[in-house]
């Protein structure tokens, strides 16, 4: 079986993969202080108790491909691979790696690994062109063109991120649970605060999708739009433009990177 695992700066996603299947999946908190010794011991925990997996750390894995937007974690990761996993082919997405994407930037390393691995599965399931909306941290938008290039994107705020600032700056504000209100207009601050986050947010992956889309391609209706990360959910009942959802999609990207070097390995 393949481990996939996909680090972003707030929450690190990871996926057990049989075949072309996942089969289990798993989200923690990043914590960049976290050691390799600590990694190994929280990995082991929760793959332990899956019944495919032996007792052992290890046991029943034959393959792993890790992507990371925080150095730090995933210099540890790679200790951990060398450590606990050193008869395990470990694929690492960082400059070398062969993804099949082109990058059409000016400075191709200056790429989050997580988005480049996001056009990659967004290529083969959906094909080109397309705009992938990643819903995180930040909120990203990634442009693949018809030709299975990576043109570009767009960064926003993210969701959680946009909480915590009216929380933290709005004298009578306060950190509220990201939820749909009741209406658009809200009847009391909470709910003025979530309408504001959800169709917000919602308004903004219209604007920016449509401008996108009209770059893009001579059709803007030829553009696949496909949202994926944690919080998709918040936005996709509201945001008109979302063509399909893939809540998995950095850790299919993973698999498909790691089938394209294993041979290399």
């Amino acid at each position: 079986m393949l481990l996939t695992i996909d680090v972003g700066n707030t929450h690190t996603v990871l996926g057990l993969f049989d075949g072309e299947e996942i089969i289990e999946h798993w989200r923690i908190s990043t914590d960049a202080r976290r050691t390799a010794d600590e990694l190994a011991v929280l990995l082991q925990g929760l793959m332990g108790m899956h019944p495919l997996l032996g007792d052992e750390l290890g046991d029943g894995i034959d393959g792993i491909a890790i992507c990371s937007t925080v150095p730090s974690v995933l210099h540890e990761l790679r200790e951990v691979t060398r450590r606990y996993y050193g008869d395990v082919p470990a694929v690492l997405v960082e400059p070398g790696i062969k993804t099949g994407v082109p990058i059409l930037m000016d400075n191709p390393k200056e790429v989050g690994a997580d988005r480049i691995i996001n056009a990659v599965a967004a290529v083969e399931m959906f094909g080109g062109p397309a705009i992938v909306v990643d819903f995180g941290t930040a909120t990203t938008f990634d442009a693949v063109s018809a030709r299975g290039e990576y043109t570009g994107g767009v960064i926003a705020p993210g969701i959680e991120i946009s909480v915590e600032a009216l929380g933290m700056r709005g004298a009578q504000l306060r950190k509220i649970e990201l939820a749909r209100p009741r209406s658009v207009i809200g009847k009391n601050t909470v709910e003025a605060m979530q309408s504001g986050i959800v169709y917000g947010f919602a308004g903004q992956v219209d604007g920016v999708v449509n401008r996108m889309a009209r770059e893009l391609a001579d059709d803007p209706d030829d553009v696949t739009v496909i949202a994926t990360g944690g919080l998709a959910p918040m936005v996709l009942g509201e945001a008109t433009v979302i063509d399909e959802h893939e809540p998995w999609l950095t850790l299919i990207g993973l698999r498909l990177v790691y089938e394209r070097n294993v041979s290399r390995l």
